[in-house]
């Protein structure tokens, strides 16, 4: 696909398309589309993020369950995207699968935002202060994106580096933000399975189809900011 990598594997967790990179909000729409174009109706998306709290470090993980958009994608898609949110049931297989990988979890609302050299001292506070956990640049249009065509989408992020306190500091280079990367990869690919096993068949019932159907096969799909089979 022009748009990202492709790759298809097989397994226990059966048949998985990841795809990736993708970069900002528009590309992870635009990829997004063509997948559910292509018949993909579950996905997990893998990224990275910056902390925003002084409790979620490098390395940890976040599993946003909401995002304050601060992206232009999100209303092209829906009037309210801050209503937007992940499927309750991958989220939930997430969140028990959790325990298994010796990471630290954290769940709660990220920031999604096109300009990461506007970072501002005063934003991080502002939304620090609303409760968000990190700051990235696509969860909240995938959320909108997965709403409107009514699929079911879930994140997992990786923290890279810490903007609280008002500085900043990168982890780009340390091994806990790496160990962190190649857990998640195979720890999503075994969360998959576990989709397969819980939800054999069926959609969840909180996320709709707004805008009629789109042909194709079901699929599920790994993708994220880097493909996840690296």
């Amino acid at each position: 696909m022009f748009l990202a990598d492709v790759r298809i594997l097989g397994g226990s967790y059966g048949e998985v398309a990841c795809v990736g990179p993708m970069i900002g909000a528009p590309q992870a729409a635009m990829v997004l589309e063509k997948m559910i174009a292509l018949g993909v109706r579950r996905v997990v998306t893998l990224g990275w993020c910056g902390s925003l709290q002084p409790g979620v470090r490098i390395g940890d993980v976040v599993l946003p369950t909401g995002a304050f958009s601060e992206e232009g994608t999100s209303l092209h898609y829906l009037e309210d995207p801050g209503k937007a949110a992940p499927s309750t049931r991958i989220l939930g297989v997430l969140r028990e699968k959790s325990r298994e990988t010796g990471l630290v979890f954290h769940e709660g609302k990220v920031w999604t935002t096109d300009a990461p050299y506007r970072e501002t001292a005063s934003k991080v506070r502002l939304y620090g202060e609303a409760g968000a956990l990190a700051v990235e640049m696509e969860t909240s249009a995938l959320f909108s994106v997965a709403h409107f065509r009514g699929i079911e989408l879930a994140t997992v992020l990786v923290v890279s580096d810490e903007l609280f306190g008002g500085k900043w500091t990168h982890g780009f280079r340390e091994a806990r933000f790496h160990r962190a990367r190649e857990k998640l990869v195979e720890w999503v690919l075994e969360a998959v399975a576990g989709l397969w096993e819980a939800f054999p068949e069926g959609r969840d019932p909180d996320h709709r189809q707004t805008d009629g159907p789109v042909e194709g096969p079901a699929r599920q799909a790994a993708s994220g900011s880097e493909p996840t089979t690296s």
